[in-house]
């Protein structure tokens, strides 16, 4: 059943979702244009037969949403989060930050509509990441207020770029410890998520020719900031087990935060393994 569910993963349907949610997705400069990719999202996962619910939070005067989808969204057993941000910095529009993780998961969601596993598995798509992570923080908080169960969570951050000239730059503290070339997906967790961590990182490297390298924190992350910045450090700072899934972001993809963050740039075989990697992961925890 493993291998059946990791050839199910579709490069085609990957490209597509990529094509359909390219373009600027800032909630001010261009709300429109984020609201037709929760309306795209939501659209997918209502025609999976998923139960999609919307976390509201006000930011300025304005409310936005966060969409969950699950087979069931009351269920009270602990919760596999896959979540991935929906929005982007002006001027960018952000294949890869982030069309890449959302792909990545709509595709995950249609494999386990069809191919179920016995683990509450829930979808989230996060508005405001760019703005300090704020609907993931409302969603952690949320759940945590509520005494809700969570099994881990995943946070997709930008999950189809690599490079082969050695161009991958860490911080000082990290320089020869990690290769050289940037072809490999990166995963971070804190103590708390040791054991996810190492679950994830073996699944993934069931996927041949995809290189893993994982990162574990103290604490919560702060003494290394750069790593904080997505969905998962929410998660964390709630006392919940979570990874964070990336290319490693700025510190690879010279098109972050820039105009030419295009589809073009992305390497769809690597995000196809990266899907599968999470596709086994998903079948181990189930």
């Amino acid at each position: 059943m493993a291998a059946s569910r990791i050839s199910h993963v579709s490069q085609a349907q990957l490209l597509t979702h990529l094509r359909r949610l390219e373009g600027e997705r800032h909630p001010f400069e261009s709300p429109q244009r984020l609201t037709a990719a929760q309306h795209y999202v939501m659209t997918h996962w209502r025609r999976l037969g998923f139960d999609v619910v919307t976390d509201a939070l006000s930011y300025l005067g304005r409310r936005f949403v966060n969409l969950i989808a699950a087979r069931s969204t009351a269920s009270p057993t602990p919760r596999l989060i896959i979540g991935a941000h929906l929005d982007t910095v002006p001027g960018t529009p952000g294949a890869d930050d982030n069309a890449s993780g959302l792909a990545a998961m709509l595709e995950l969601s249609r494999i386990f509509a069809a191919h179920p596993v016995d683990v509450h598995l829930e979808f989230a798509a996060f508005t405001l990441e760019e703005l300090g992570m704020l609907g993931s923080r409302h969603y952690a908080q949320t759940l945590h207020a509520a005494r809700q169960p969570v099994l881990g969570m995943l946070s997709l951050e930008m999950v189809a770029f690599t490079e082969s000239e050695g161009r991958q730059r860490y911080p000082w503290f990290l320089r020869g410890r990690y290769p050289a070339i940037g072809n490999y997906i990166g995963l971070a967790g804190n103590h708390r998520s040791r054991q996810l961590l190492e679950t994830t990182a073996s699944a993934m490297r069931s996927i041949p020719g995809l290189p893993v390298e994982t990162m574990t924190v103290p604490g919560n992350g702060w003494v290394f900031p750069e790593c904080r910045l997505s969905d998962h450090s929410p998660f964390w700072d709630a006392g919940y087990p979570a990874v964070l899934v990336t290319d490693t972001s700025f510190f690879r993809n010279p098109h972050y935060h820039q105009s030419t963050d295009a589809v073009d740039t992305l390497d769809l075989d690597f995000l196809t393994k990266v899907t599968q990697g999470i596709v086994a992961l998903i079948e181990r925890l189930g």
